[in-house]
Formats: structure tokens, sequence, C-alpha cells
């Protein structure tokens, strides 16, 4: 897909590194798949994936984390 950012580059499928924060709490997801544009870097994380992410990140609040460190396992 043309990148919506620098309108120049296309993306190509690869993975990322998701950093949320929210009230103290600091949730890192490594190797989530995503598209990246191959000029400017942007990524684009697939709804499924986002979706997962912060129902995580939610799980990680509640239990009172301060810093969560996971590698992206799809359901």
């Amino acid at each position: 897909m043309k990148c919506a950012i620098c309108r120049n580059g296309e993306t190509r499928p690869g993975h990322v590194t998701v950093t949320l924060e929210r009230d103290g709490t600091t949730l890192i997801v490594r190797g989530v798949p995503a598209e990246v544009c191959e000029n400017c870097g942007e990524e684009y994380v697939e709804d499924s994936a986002a979706t997962k992410i912060l129902q995580t990140a939610e799980e990680a609040a509640r239990a009172g984390a301060h810093l969560d460190i996971r590698e992206f396992a799809a359901a």
C-alpha cells in the first residue's frame, strides 16, 4: 500500500516494537506484525494486533505493573 504519511513509499510486511504508557505503566511489545514504509519508516499495525496489545496493556495496568516487556503472540 502507498504510505499515507510521506505519500512516496510503499509499505512492506515487517515486525515492529510498540510502546504504550499510561498512568505509570509502560508496556513494550516486540515482534508486532505491521506494514512498514520503505521510505519514511511509518508503521501501520494490523487492527487485530492493536486490539490484542490494548487488551494486554489493560491487564498489565490492572495488575499494577510499572514496566512489562513482552513478545507478541498471535491469538
